[in-house]
């Protein structure tokens, strides 16, 4: 990350807490039961903030996000879910090139169309393809799904309207949604949905075994780094940029979301990938200063009241 990106991003950082920190203080005024009250002309007082949490200031989580966002520049788009509260972000709605975070989806489909019955070869290939992002095991079983036919119906299944599997062999030019990825990730981590319990705890155990150089992206925004993720990396020859993806589950202050981050057009991976990270902390940050997750009684309070890109070897497909 650049010595000016790093100044910006601490910036942000700062106006964050400090936001943070005001609304948290209205807040413990508002269990305590204390209200704040300003003079009026005749002498009197008037209530400014009541001892309730719905006194607090109400902000709304996609400006919040794209405020955060404003500085970071390049082509992306982000969403975030905090699945205890339901309470989501997202920014751009832009469809990216998947590149090799594609893997969780193939893995889905295959789980999918095999009620979670694979066999000893399908799920050596499975720890290959998500723990070391290994294109032969892949390539492997998007055949064994049916190709993008096969990837593209599983999808229907799976409500991921903006998705659309990438031809010819060429897996990771699948081209998704920030959205859709998080459509993804909560039939990984939710517990509704068409994939069994048995086969989203198999997917949630193989993204937590990520290999050790694989472990950047969303992982920036986790409080203890004990993430599930999958990224995904491709260089674009023909535009001379690199497509630079991150999804997962993170712990950002004590609470559990899901991120996924896509991003284009940067000249390097490590740009990329610094982009990436700067952008899943701003908006694991954002959501959860927008959205805090401590709860007041109302009786506390007297006044409560109820794009086509051009293919590239499949060797290089990341």
């Amino acid at each position: 990350m650049t010595s000016a990106r790093r100044t910006r991003t601490a910036a942000r950082r700062r106006r964050r807490r400090q936001r943070r920190g005001a609304l948290l203080v209205l807040l413990a005024l508002a269990a305590t039961g204390v209200w704040l009250h300003r003079e009026r002309s005749d002498g009197g007082t008037v209530p400014v903030a009541a001892a309730t949490a719905s006194a607090a200031p109400a902000l709304d989580p996609d400006a919040e996000l794209a405020a955060a966002l404003q500085d970071d520049g390049g082509h992306l788009a982000v969403a975030v879910l905090d699945t205890a509260s339901g309470a989501s972000a997202a920014y751009g709605t832009d469809r990216f090139v998947t590149a090799g975070i594609v893997k969780v989806d193939i893995l889905a489909a295959l789980l999918w169309r095999t009620g979670g019955m694979l066999t000893d070869d399908q799920r050596s290939a499975a720890a290959l393809m998500i723990e070391n992002s290994d294109n032969d095991a892949t390539t492997d079983l998007f055949g064994r799904i049916g190709g993008d036919e096969g990837l593209d119906a599983a999808n229907a299944a799976f409500g991921l309207t903006g998705t659309t599997a990438g031809t010819d062999g060429y897996w990771g030019l699948t081209t998704t949604t920030a959205e859709d990825q998080l459509r993804l990730l909560r039939l990984v981590f939710g517990t509704d949905g068409v994939l069994g319990d048995g086969s989203r705890a198999y997917l949630r155990k193989l993204m937590g075994l990520i290999a050790a150089d694989q472990r950047w992206g969303v992982s920036a925004a986790d409080d203890d780094r004990a993430v599930h993720l999958k990224n995904g990396w491709l260089p674009r020859t023909a535009e001379g940029a690199w497509v630079v993806n991150s999804i997962g589950r993170v712990v950002h202050d004590g609470r559990e979301l899901l991120v996924a981050v896509l991003t284009d057009g940067s000249d390097t991976e490590e740009e990329g990938i610094a982009l990436v990270e700067s952008v899943a902390a701003a908006a694991a940050d954002s959501l959860t200063s927008a959205t805090p997750s401590a709860t007041v009684s109302p009786t506390a309070s007297p006044a409560a009241s109820g794009a086509a890109a051009s293919p590239v070897a499949a060797s290089t497909q990341r």
